[in-house]
């Protein structure tokens, strides 16, 4: 469609039988359409933006909700959506504070991206960007909390029941005193999808628990991140002595291949997929 073909949203109402303020909402919501925008800022739709809200249409007459019907619409759209896109989505409505249009825009990244994918293109590298703009001040603490919140609630939905299988066991912790665990729930997803059981202890877990967890489990491995140096060297002992009882390997942040040394651990790769890859592949 040529620009001067394209359509006002007041056309295209018409045309599809949606109000203005409906379209504007699966917009903001699914992602649904992508219309350009003038110099004055009125929204110009393509015919690709006529055709799925069309096709969300049929979606809700046959019985869909209208979260599944965008789902539906989207992944029959040429092209996909880009991983630029969707990152710039996930910020939007993150920093909006707009819980259901996040969702929304984690929906189409699972769906239409492959798990490995989804996570290193725009899962890991967006939680980066947000720690760097909330290191500015770009960003308020309580975006920070909301943003980290509404992912982590999603990367742990996305692990229910990775505990079940026959893979090898990796346990997963945080360190005493270290609160963020968002890579290291990304990097747990990573190695379920290669095959792995994961035991999740979570954040701020001291080592007596770990090495008893250990020695209930059995894990082929353990691995324990962290954003800060300080966190390692506090339980230092703690770890050394984790060590003798299973592979244990380190990361985040606050890892480093001398501190890796000292305690007896490996060091992950800076490229989560890449640590999957190397750890798994030392596990056959």
């Amino acid at each position: 469609m040529a620009d001067s073909a394209r359509l006002r949203i007041g056309e295209l109402s018409k045309r599809v039988g949606v109000s203005p303020e409906l379209l504007r909402a699966w917009e903001t919501r699914y992602g649904l359409v992508d219309p350009e925008r003038t110099p004055g800022g009125l929204r110009l739709y393509s015919e690709e933006d006529e055709r799925r809200v069309r096709e969300m249409r049929r979606q809700i007459a046959a019985g869909l909700s209208a979260a599944e019907a965008a789902r539906v619409a989207l992944r029959a759209s040429a092209p996909p959506l880009s991983v630029e896109r969707l990152l710039s989505d996930l910020d939007r409505t993150l920093t909006a504070l707009d819980e259901p249009a996040a969702q929304a825009t984690l929906d189409r990244t699972f769906d239409l991206l492959e798990l490995e994918t989804a996570l290193a293109q725009v899962v890991l590298p967006f939680l980066h960007d947000l720690g760097e703009r909330w290191a500015t001040t770009e960003r308020s603490v309580g975006q920070e909390h909301f943003a980290s919140n509404v992912i982590g609630g999603r990367l742990r939905a996305l692990g229910r029941g990775w505990g079940d299988g026959d893979g090898p066991r990796a346990l997963l912790a945080c360190p005493p005193g270290e609160q963020h665990e968002l890579g290291l729930l990304c990097f747990g997803l990573l190695l379920r999808n290669r095959g792995w059981t994961i035991a999740y202890l979570g954040a701020e877990t001291p080592t007596s628990d770990i090495a008893t967890a250990i020695a209930e489990l059995s894990p082929e491995l353990v691995v324990l991140g962290a954003m800060g140096a300080q966190r390692f060297l506090d339980a230092a002992d703690g770890l050394r002595a984790l060590s003798e009882q299973a592979r244990l390997a380190i990361g985040g942040a606050g890892a480093s291949k001398a501190l890796a040394r000292s305690l007896g651990a490996e060091l992950l790769a800076d490229n989560l997929v890449a640590a999957a890859r190397t750890v798994s592949a030392g596990a056959s």
